[in-house]
């Protein structure tokens, strides 16, 4: 049968639909989706311990996913426990935080009518206005704030349940997946999927590791600075440095507010210096050696996933859109016709002689094979 070559209009407004379309039905399916996908990273994660208890301790499929979704709660249970904490020595002194907040906004606003001659009064009219039409928008604030909270506690149910069906059912999952394609392409299919699973594994845990590793130079540098609560803000460093770029820039405006409020405005301007020296540290150093390069999604499209995927999901597109950039990436660096588009996800790779031999001897044996 002859084969139709279609336009590149055709074809580009045929690919434009399709992700108009594949977008439309991921915010209808967020309740399940995004449960789904990130509980599939955590089954790669837990993947060698369930396989750990099946084949050593003769644990029967299902007790050996079990177990490890118990583990899971028991990690998770703890981190909250430990943060919990230390958000109730912070509560405990909210008050003082509160005047202290309010005695440098007074500071604040003096400093605004001494230099631009912009009157107290003028001022606290403008603040007033703005507070009035805070408060009209209060009980909508009250009731997102318990929806977000009755969704956050929906979506863990469900993240653990889906986890534990993945780790139960992975030896049909991967069947499936080997034999939906073609003969001829199961070889390179298997091969994509062990790829897969063995990188991002690798990424989860290089990401847990580099969490650990910012929350514990952030605790100390505070601590040597003297900053109150370094715990609870070396811990908020490490946990929102898994988004990239704004997770710590987030992080380093609730730290600098905190800081302020205790301590003065000198010591909140170290603070921001020590974060930008750990996230400097984090980046060039951590990063390439803990996470790997491998997976590493170049700064332009790692910014625009973020952006599209809180777009979607909220937060937990933010979260979710590394690591499947990154499986885009090995997918499309493995399927001939689409790899330019994995070499436009990574970082860009430096041309040495070597490298420029082994392309060029590729090259030839593709033509001859191609004759």
């Amino acid at each position: 049968m002859k084969e139709v070559s279609l336009p590149f209009v055709a074809r580009l407004a045929l690919a434009l639909l399709s992700i108009i379309m594949i977008g439309y039905l991921a915010i209808l399916g967020k309740s399940l989706l995004s449960p789904l996908l990130f509980s599939l990273l955590m089954a790669f994660l837990l993947l060698p311990l369930a396989n750990f208890l099946e084949r050593k301790l003769r644990f029967k499929r299902s007790l050996a996913s079990i177990a490890s979704v118990i583990v899971m709660i028991a990690v998770i249970y703890g981190i909250m426990y430990f943060f919990g904490t230390q958000l109730s020595e912070l509560w405990s002194d909210w008050p003082l935080l509160v005047k202290q907040l309010t005695t440098a906004f007074h500071d604040i606003q003096h400093w605004i009518s001494r230099t631009f001659h912009v009157n107290t009064y003028n001022q606290e009219a403008y603040l007033s206005n703005s507070a009035e039409k805070a408060l009209a928008t209060g009980a909508t604030l009250v009731g997102s704030t318990l929806l977000t909270i009755s969704s956050s506690l929906l979506f863990l149910a469900f993240t653990l349940l889906f986890t534990f069906f993945v780790l139960n059912y992975r030896r049909l999952l991967f069947t499936f997946l080997t034999t939906v394609f073609a003969e001829k392409h199961k070889t390179k299919v298997t091969e994509i999927v062990r790829e897969i699973q063995q990188i991002i594994k690798k990424y989860i845990t290089g990401l847990f590791i580099q969490m650990l590793i910012v929350s514990t130079l952030m605790i100390v540098t505070l601590s040597l600075l003297g900053v109150k609560y370094a715990i609870l803000l070396g811990l908020i460093a490490g946990i929102f440095n898994i988004i990239p770029y704004l997770g710590i820039s987030t992080a380093l405006l609730i730290s600098a507010l905190i800081t302020f409020a205790t301590a003065g405005a000198a010591k909140a301007l170290f603070v921001i210096l020590a974060f930008v020296g750990v996230h400097t540290i984090d980046g060039n150093l951590l990063m390439p050696l803990v996470v790997g390069s491998k997976v590493k999604i170049n700064a332009l499209f790692a910014f625009i996933g973020i952006v599209v995927g809180e777009m979607i999901w909220g937060i937990s597109g933010m979260f979710l859109c590394i690591p499947y950039l990154a499986m885009l990436k090995i997918i499309f660096e493995r399927v001939d016709g689409l790899t330019p588009w994995g070499l436009l996800l990574g970082e860009e790779q430096k041309s040495t002689p070597r490298k420029r031999k082994v392309y060029r001897i590729t090259k030839k044996i593709k033509l001859e094979e191609a004759e």
